[in-house]
């Protein structure tokens, strides 16, 4: 059996890694990432296969989604191919690769939301953050996304903001969450 059909020896490190052995330069970090925290969490999940789902998660934590340029270091680190560990990233919905912002606005568009009036608070939504679902201002203080049901149906219509959830909405109590309209405050 090869180095390659056995998955061992340094040329199967270099194809999981997605790299060269003689071109392993460091990252380009984002301004802001804890580049010593990142390394500090991908070695404490070295070796592991299964330990993907919850580095994954770290990172994200860490980094606020999990940037591409990391995918790579990832995959060597638990000993997959970078396309797995994209693969794995892609399938699981609450796994990002871009930027996200610090509140994520959920907007509810089950059936019981959207007879009690869902439509029209995701309309106020938009325009009080001043983005569309799936967007995130620019200053990544808000990301604004909908889901099929969030399962509050008796608070319908309802929203979460990060983790707590508000319901029997209405435009001027959701204008009192999420405070004065982004367009007023230009943008910033």
């Amino acid at each position: 059996m090869t180095e390659v059909e056995s998955g061992s020896g340094a040329g199967m490190d270099s194809l999981r890694s997605g790299k060269r052995d003689d071109d392993r330069r460091r990252l380009d970090w984002t301004p802001g990432f804890d580049q010593v925290r990142v390394e500090e969490v991908i070695n404490r999940y070295r070796g592991e296969r299964w330990v993907l789902i919850p580095l994954l998660q770290e990172i994200q934590e860490v980094c606020g989604y999990i940037p591409p340029a990391l995918i790579p270091r990832i995959a060597e680190a638990v000993g997959m191919f970078p396309v797995q560990v994209q693969g794995v990233i892609s399938f699981y919905s609450q796994l990002h690769t871009e930027p996200r912002g610090k509140k994520v606005v959920t907007v509810c568009r089950g059936t019981a939301c959207h007879v009690r009036g869902g439509r029209s608070i995701l309309k106020v939504v938009k325009e009080h953050l001043g983005i569309e679902e799936g967007e995130t201002t620019p200053d990544l203080e808000y990301t604004l996304e909908t889901v099929a049901c969030i399962g509050v149906c008796a608070l319908a219509p309802n929203m979460m903001v990060g983790r707590t959830t508000y319901g029997s909405l209405n435009p001027s109590k959701v204008a009192r969450i999420l405070g004065r309209p982004r367009a007023a405050q230009g943008g910033d």
